[in-house]
């Protein structure tokens, strides 16, 4: 099915953020959509999905026009959108969250063992079938979760998909099966429009090129005609000279050691030392265990092995609050469910980890609270300057992800655990966030860096963990390796015990 929009407008409360945006998709293409955060992605996005109404323009399919008044509105027309926020219901099973409405029956009651089978042939065909249709779809890891998304939306065979940021937190195998499932369906017809920061990915995928700035469509292009350097130039109005810090060949003394770390049939064995101003990448595929060891070292999350100890500030947490109080620190991987307050403003989701600190016999001294989080939103940088009464939710994802570390920065943390902080973030942002990084390591903090971005864990690291199923596998210097090596290691033989060799920036399987 064909796909057009003419001059679309949206504005909210009078302020415009779409301002006459034309783009043409045909069946068996794929439409790539970038821009920066707050390009007006997702506003476009929801307005392919139903969700909310243009103001003006018009939307044609097939050459016919359309008018979507809601999601069910743009099911009936054959448009499924996964969005990049996940919405599937954490207490059922993979099976129910895929079936929901649509369940196989025998005698009037749901046939469950038909529904299993069903959801995981599905899950089968478009390459996801290492999940487990039983499994209660809240304990998946957020990448699982991602792909139950997608599968949810294909149970109905769209002719077009939505895809925003669907490889945000998937790498390896998985993000292969992910580039396959979106070449079989171009190959059955389906139109996919594929919105990205992921720029080489786009590069690899796209049919088309559309770069949206300001609400507006600034280029229409190929990737035979564009490179990622144009279209970051294109998306941020300038070229970026260098995306990651010179990192410097020093580091001062252990800041935080883990040492035999397990929790069962998550991961074992953890051993791992993390030095003054150092940052340390953290890498592995789904399912290797690195967001799971940060809740165990953060105290969200109790090790039945091993230890974690924090220079001169205690260990072995049993609760986050024991974590904080010795200069712990963790940015989760999904801001949007474990990071922040939507509802709240900005000024409110800042203050939340420093509410001790600004009150007084039970009472919050606000202008002192101002003081901070201004001091805090002007250090990161966080757009609008003067957002700080605006709900958090109106802010761009690379803003909401500023807010998320100024909230831990005002604790003033001696270690800082980031798990994905550039998730669903355009480069320019991703570019201040890797020189926020470095001043933080610079200034004496100890970075634990936790990405499924490859390119990221080399280029913002000092030294790069490896996991893979459950095992640390490797150790190695940044500067001294490979995107390949590295991959060796997460995908490689996980037997055996790991002897340490940093100096010579790699650790070998013995």
């Amino acid at each position: 099915m064909s796909l057009e929009l003419r001059g679309v407008h949206k504005d909210y409360g009078g302020v415009e953020v779409l301002h006459g945006v034309d783009l043409v998709g045909q069946p068996g293409e794929v439409l790539a959509v970038v821009g920066a955060n707050g390009a007006g992605k997702s506003t476009l996005i929801k307005i392919l999905a139903g969700a909310q109404p243009m103001s003006a323009g018009e939307m044609r399919l097939d050459g016919e026009r359309v008018e979507l008044r809601s999601p069910h509105d743009a099911h009936d027309h054959g448009i499924r959108t996964v969005y990049q926020e996940l919405s599937l219901v954490p207490e059922l099973s993979v099976t129910e969250n895929l079936l929901m409405g649509n369940f196989p029956r025998r005698a009037g009651l749901i046939d469950w063992a038909a529904a299993h089978r069903r959801a995981g042939a599905l899950l089968d065909s478009i390459g996801f079938g290492a999940i487990n249709p039983r499994t209660v779809a809240g304990r998946l890891s957020v990448a699982r979760q991602q792909m139950v998304e997608i599968a949810k939306a294909l149970v109905a065979e769209p002719r077009v998909l939505v895809l925003d940021e669907p490889s945000a937190v998937l790498a390896g195998s998985d993000l292969d099966s992910l580039f396959a499932l979106v070449r079989r369906l171009t190959r059955r017809g389906v139109l996919v429009v594929y919105v990205s920061h992921r720029l080489a990915e786009v590069m690899e995928l796209a049919s088309t090129i559309v770069v949206i700035k300001d609400g507006r469509v600034v280029a229409t292009t190929t990737p035979a005609d564009t490179s990622e350097d144009e279209l970051i130039r294109l998306m941020a109005g300038r070229r970026l000279a260098q995306i990651y810090p010179d990192r410097r060949e020093s580091r001062g003394a252990p800041r935080l050691t883990v040492t035999g770390l397990g929790r069962p049939g998550e991961f074992a064995d953890v051993s791992f030392t993390l030095h003054e101003g150092e940052i340390v990448g953290l890498f592995g595929l789904v399912g290797s265990g690195r967001s799971e060891l940060a809740r165990c070292v953060f105290g969200a999350e109790r090790a039945a092995t091993g230890g974690v100890r924090v220079a001169g500030g205690g260990g072995d947490f049993r609760t986050p609050a024991e974590a904080i109080a010795a200069g712990v620190a963790l940015v989760t991987e999904d801001r949007k469910r474990t990071g922040l307050v939507l509802d709240l403003t900005v000024r409110d989701n800042i203050a939340l980890t420093t509410l001790h600190r600004h009150s007084r016999v039970g009472l919050v001294d606000r202008a002192r609270q101002r003081r901070d989080v201004t001091t805090m939103v002007d250090r990161l940088g966080i757009q609008p300057a003067h957002c700080a009464s605006m709900a958090v939710v109106n802010l761009s994802g690379g803003n909401q992800q500023k807010a998320v570390l100024a909230k831990w920065l005002l604790v003033g943390p001696s270690v800082l655990i980031l798990d994905e902080p550039t998730r669903g973030v355009d480069m320019a942002t991703r570019v201040e966030i890797y020189r926020i990084i470095d001043d933080l390591a610079r200034s004496g903090l100890s970075v634990l860096l936790i990405s499924s971005d490859l390119t990221e864990v080399l280029g913002a690291s000092d030294r790069v963990l490896v996991m893979r199923q459950g095992r640390l596998t490797g150790e190695l210097a940044a500067d001294r390796t490979t995107e390949d090596e590295v991959l060796a290691y997460a995908i490689g033989p996980a037997a055996g015990r790991m002897e340490q060799t940093p100096v010579t920036g790699h650790e070998e399987r013995v």
